[in-house]
């Protein structure tokens, strides 16, 4: 996942713990003004502008961030008010380079919000979510700069303008309008107050959430409970225990989506069913961490605000500047998927029954049940195991021996590890990005272990984003949930894990390979349903004989994977298809409907609404839960993915098609790279998604490849 954030850096990962990176975790003093000390005023010297951690407290977060906005939007009005007319760079250009105090100190805020929280860190993101918004409105509300962008938007053929810097104009013009800026002065007002109190809410949900999945964990007293996990993982749950002081306990923690990893392996029914349910309800259990009066309130405010904007619902209007365009064309997509992925989960699903039958379980399958029958039937129908394959799959041979040698042989990087650069926590790396010219790009963080302070998933963002007007280059972040092992152990992934660093380290290149002009185009600035793609087209990388041989090497003996058991993994990869893909839309389907809703209704029954949209939708499924239930859907109500949760299963498409491409001319070679980097992975938001990919491709994208990946053709 890439966080997605617009350019004035104000979507909130604020999150919850009793932890921190080192600091004093004191709340901020409001008080003071002294500013002359705070490593954000001014940039950083360390290499690319790298934040230097061993400077910065959390009481410089607060008052930064308040000098960054009063700052940014002092030279707002200054271009506003300009005498002089409007012109490119005094208007366009000027606000580009705008806000450097406000950017930086967001830069790393984003971060330590979602990887290394803090309760102080919470506290400064609700305070400041909604004067963040309000900063926000201030700017794109603010008519006499509307009136300077609107002049150069209806002068743009006129200008002599290059492709880029035309781009640039119909990208505010855009941004203006779909914030409001035709509005009446008492529809401005309006809007702005519903924008604070979206702010405020969506922070809050964010810090529940967190705390919700915190408190949710399942703890267990007998490690016979545990019968079914690994002697790894058993001891990693001690250890979880023993550092939450429950010692002589196993504390099993949740992962943010429906499905946890144990449940696969977990041999006591009933010790699965308290797991589901502690995962199923986390957010649930009417205190103080239930999130469903929030999410209720969020969906009115949004429907609230595309009425005001002239729109139907909230989706058409966030719609307008993705590549899909409409909800109409969100809804057709998804809809030609769930036939074909529900008939197969139906299908799975009675296979494993059959399993159960066998076994005289005598009850009927169960969401608790699927991913530990799923596991038996892959077993017998593959003779895979999980356990077979993880040891295998040791994290930093996978880093090195398989994420970054596809990006060298692909595109000639190199990544040499740095030593000299602060972190924020103690497991973090940094590594020079080095491109085939033996010039650095960038500085690659990679952040991998679950901790109780960091927020579910994995995601990619910048510190720091490229802008040859800036002349700044990417400072790139990959932050993920494995499990930590204990003391000594070797940290062993699954092959879904394995999956996860190369997706992540696709938006990473994304990032890296920008060459943009201008902050505001470079690199993963793009749409939702574009941003998704490159990063799901690196997953294909992970599986390729040449990338893999590399880095599935047993940690014990030194050897490659046997060939049976290679085969074993690529005959199974369409295994269990028609449940992955049915949670899957399941979740996308889930935030159509709550951002389809007309003005004016009123959701007071959370869990009914989510029944009542599954029903609609064709994807009851008992036995197939949503990947994301409403009341823990971190991405539609607290990362900027709302309306756009489809945007995975789209890009899923255009990753195929173009994986397609390669495998029709040569596959994995250098060629085949810089042609996808030079007009894909370099082009940022300069030009229209659609036609950057029929440029590439040759065509409109096609859902067949998708299709026959997911086992669903053949």
């Amino acid at each position: 996942m890439k966080r997605h954030l617009s350019f004035l850096l104000i979507a909130l990962a604020v999150v919850i713990t009793s932890c921190s990176n080192g600091n004093s975790g004191k709340s901020a003093d409001k008080k003071t003004t002294d500013l002359s000390n705070n490593p954000f005023m001014k940039p950083s010297t360390l290499p690319f502008g790298a934040p230097d951690f061993t400077k910065i407290k959390d009481s410089d977060f607060q008052p930064a961030m308040e000098a960054g906005m009063k700052e940014q939007l002092s030279e707002a009005i200054k271009i506003a008010n300009n005498p002089e007319g409007p012109t490119f760079e005094n208007t366009l250009v000027a606000l580009e380079k705008s806000g450097q105090t406000l950017k930086r100190v967001y830069g790393v805020f984003n971060l330590l919000a979602g990887a290394n929280t803090n309760p102080t860190l919470q506290k400064i993101g609700e305070e400041e979510a909604p004067k963040l918004a309000a900063h926000e409105d201030a700017i794109y509300l603010n008519k006499e700069l509307f009136y300077r962008v609107k002049r150069l938007y209806n002068q743009r053929n006129n200008m002599n303008l290059d492709p880029e810097s035309k781009r640039l104009v119909e990208y505010y013009y855009q941004q203006f309008e779909l914030a409001g800026a035709n509005l009446s002065e008492t529809d401005k007002t309006k809007l702005k107050k519903l924008n604070e109190e979206e702010a405020t809410l969506s922070a809050q949900f964010t810090n529940r959430l967190m705390a919700a999945a915190k408190d949710g964990a399942m703890v267990v007293d007998n490690k016979a409970k545990l019968a079914g996990l690994s002697d790894n993982e058993i001891q990693a749950a001690a250890q979880d225990a023993k550092a939450n002081n429950m010692d002589g306990k196993y504390l099993v923690p949740l992962q943010n989506t429906t499905q946890q990893p144990a449940l696969q392996s977990l041999t006591d029914r009933a010790v699965r069913h308290e797991l589901f349910e502690h995962s199923w309800t986390r957010a649930e259990k009417g205190d103080s961490d239930d999130t469903r009066a929030i999410i209720s309130r969020l969906a009115e405010i949004r429907a609230e605000q595309a009425k005001l904007l002239g729109f139907s619902n909230y989706a058409a209007w966030k719609l307008q500047d993705q590549m899909a365009k409409t909800p109409e064309a969100v809804e057709n997509f998804l809809d030609k998927l769930v036939p074909s992925a529900t008939a197969k989960a139906k299908g799975e699903a009675a296979e494993i029954q059959k399993v159960i039958d066998k076994e005289k379980g005598g009850f009927k399958l169960q969401p608790w049940d699927w991913n530990f029958y799923a596991e038996k039937v892959r077993k017998a129908k593959y003779d895979l195991d999980e356990s077979q394959i993880k040891p295998y799959f040791e994290l930093n041979n996978v880093l090195e021996n398989g994420v970054f040698y596809a990006a060298h042989e692909l595109y000639g990087l190199s990544f040499k590890e740095r030593h000299d650069i602060p972190v924020y926590q103690e497991d973090v790396r940094v590594f020079d990005v080095i491109d085939k010219d033996s010039t650095t790009i960038g500085l690659f963080y990679c952040d991998y272990f679950k901790r109780d302070n960091k927020s579910g998933g994995a995601w990619m963002d910048n510190i720091i984003g490229q802008s040859k007007l800036l002349n700044t280059k990417p400072v790139i972040y990959n932050v993920c949930n494995f499990t930590k092992p204990a003391p000594g152990q070797p940290a062993l992934l699954s092959f879904d894990d394995v999956t996860t660093m190369f997706h992540e380290f696709g938006h990473a290149l994304h990032g890296f390979f920008a060459n943009e002009e201008y902050p505001s185009l470079s690199g993963t600035n793009v749409a939702r349903d574009f941003v998704e793609f490159p990063s799901q087209f690196n997953e294909h990388w992970a599986m390729y004989p040449k990338v893999f041989k590399r880095y599935a090497i047993n940690y014990k003996t030194g050897k490659p994977m046997p060939k049976e058991l290679v085969d074993k993994i690529k005959k199974s990869a369409t295994f269990n298809q028609g449940y992955a893909l049915t949670e899957l839309l399941a979740a996308a389907e889930l935030d159509m409907q709550w951002h389809t809703i007309p003005a004016g209704d009123s959701i007071k029954n959370v869990d009914q609404f989510e029944a009542n949209a599954l029903q609609k939708t064709h994807l009851n499924l008992e036995q197939v839960p949503p990947r994301y239930r409403s009341s823990y859907f971190l991405h539609i109500w607290g990362n900027g993915y709302a309306a756009g949760y489809y945007a995975y299963l789209w890009a899923e498409m255009l990753d195929n098609d173009a994986y397609a491409w390669f495998e029709e001319n040569g596959g994995l070679t250098r060629a085949n790279g810089q042609r996808f980097r030079d007009m894909i992975l370099s082009r940022g938001n300069t030009e229209d998604y659609n036609k950057m990919y029929n440029d590439f491709r040759g065509r409109d994208p096609e859902i067949t490849p998708m299709l026959k990946k997911r086992g669903l053709l053949k």
